[in-house]
């Protein structure tokens, strides 16, 4: 567990420069063609690895595809309400943000989204995307 200054307790925040770096201890590779877990809501696949403390998914969506109508019947929010790290391998994807803040990652992008945002698909390519921040939760029941 890393040291948190008691500065950033009071506050409630922690300082991630204060933090002690992550370390893998394990090496070790694994193949998204054979994952860990599967998970296929409408229009969407996503492919889970597990890797000694971390969770790695690929994310596949089809053209048509939408959070609003494919993802939040099994998550059940108004909103996407997690956090996204990741790699847009190929495709083109839109992010509306609750707020009206909109932004379009294609192919060859890396990102950050934080909670409450909705988004879709746009082409008839399909959006791949690698996520290392949400993947253990994205989709899940």
């Amino acid at each position: 567990m890393p040291k948190i200054p008691a500065s950033c307790k009071k506050v409630g925040k922690i300082n991630l420069n204060h933090m002690d770096p992550v370390t893998v201890k394990k090496f070790e590779t694994k193949s998204h063609e054979t994952p860990d877990e599967i998970r296929q809501p409408d229009k969407t696949k996503v492919e889970i690895v597990r890797l000694e403390g971390f969770t790695i998914g690929r994310l596949n969506m089809k053209p048509g595809w939408r959070w609003s109508q494919c993802i939040k019947p099994v998550v059940h929010t108004d909103s996407c309400q997690l956090s996204h790290v990741g790699y847009a391998v190929s495709g083109t994807l839109t992010v509306r943000m609750n707020d009206g803040t909109q932004k379009t990652i294609k192919g060859g992008e890396s990102y950050t989204i934080p909670p409450g945002h909705d988004a879709w698909v746009e082409g008839s390519e399909d959006f791949v995307g690698i996520e290392v921040l949400s993947a253990d939760q994205f989709a899940k029941t």
